[in-house]
């Protein structure tokens, strides 16, 4: 679990340290828009009050407590989840993604009301109208890996397996197969 923790926490510091970068330094929120190597990478402030492309988007403050008591019980599953289960190490990574990428988004929840989405990827003749972050890159990056987890090859899930007893052996006295005489 070492390791799910590492990558989240590195996702989280790293999202939230490059969002104070674009909205606090490059003050994006005021300038709008900032291209970077157009038309691939540009920065285009959004602030995005739903989820994934601004679904269930509200003003409504019971929508935003909503939203983060949902990603912190995902993030709870996830975490419970792979600490029960004998996850590979793929999943413990893929996990860490998820869960850091969610924690990103719920803090900018609870310090600007909406999350903070700046980088724009577009094409030539093709300008993309949405806008998404690195805390959104990793939940799409765990989530996918942990849907295309590898399985077991032999089909045999080891995580809901229960340990063998060893057979009693029935001349031991020691086992109390054997009557002593």
């Amino acid at each position: 679990m070492r390791l799910t923790a590492w990558i989240a926490v590195a996702i989280i510091v790293f999202d939230q340290l490059l969002k104070y970068w674009v909205v606090h330094v490059l003050r994006l929120d005021q300038l709008r828009n900032l291209d970077v190597l157009p038309p691939w990478l540009n920065l285009r402030m959004a602030w995005n009050q739903g989820v994934n492309f601004g679904l269930l988007s509200s003003e409504q403050d019971l929508t935003r407590w909503l939203l983060i008591a949902i990603a912190v019980a995902i993030c709870l599953w996830v975490w419970v989840w792979l600490w029960r289960s004998a996850a590979s190490r793929f999943a413990r990574v893929a996990g860490g993604l998820l869960i850091g990428g969610a924690i990103g988004n719920v803090i900018d929840r609870l310090a600007y009301g909406a999350v903070a989405d700046f980088l724009n990827m577009s094409l030539p003749g093709w300008q993309n109208p949405y806008s998404f972050n690195v805390a959104d890159i990793a939940i799409f990056a765990g989530a996918i890996g942990l849907v295309l987890m590898p399985q077991d090859k032999t089909g045999d899930d080891k995580s809901a397996r229960k340990p063998r007893r060893p057979a009693q052996d029935k001349d031991n006295p020691r086992d109390g197969g054997k009557k002593s005489g």
